[in-house]
């Protein structure tokens, strides 16, 4: 699997494991009160499990699956998919903790800007892998 993928997927892995565990805590706040500041991390557990795992996990398994080129570069242009790496790892997290750690509230628009230009490099960087199949 190539390090692109890898690096996708374990991320998307973390974002898992930390949006459910923020999603664990609104709901045990629902029922038995902890703290309301509580109730800021609902934009992280939206963010990390809408964006960071879900739209992660698809584009690590598709710079993985989708079909190479005959000739080097065999992945295409790899340094947009590692720009969309970035990009959307930059996005989630500005998005996300904005409203925990009371950034300023124009970063959540950055947030949201990085993680669409993050998936348009990669919608770019696959365009030119996506074929139909026995076509050269």
């Amino acid at each position: 699997m190539p390090a692109l993928s890898v690096w996708m997927l374990r991320a998307a892995l973390v974002y898992l494991g930390v949006g459910f565990t923020f999603g664990g805590l609104l709901l045990f706040n629902k029922g038995a009160p902890l703290s309301p500041w509580l109730w800021l991390t609902l934009s992280a557990h939206i963010e990390f499990l809408l964006v960071g795992w879900t739209l992660q996990l698809v584009m690590g398994v598709a710079y993985w699956i989708l079909p190479r080129f005959s000739r080097p570069p065999r992945r295409g242009n790899v340094a947009l998919a590692w720009l969309a790496f970035f990009s959307l790892n930059v996005g989630v997290i500005l998005s996300g903790l904005m409203p925990i750690l009371a950034l300023p509230s124009g970063l959540i628009f950055l947030g949201h800007l990085l993680e669409f230009g993050g998936a348009l490099a990669f919608v770019v960087h696959a365009w030119p892998r996506v074929k139909a199949a026995g076509v050269r």
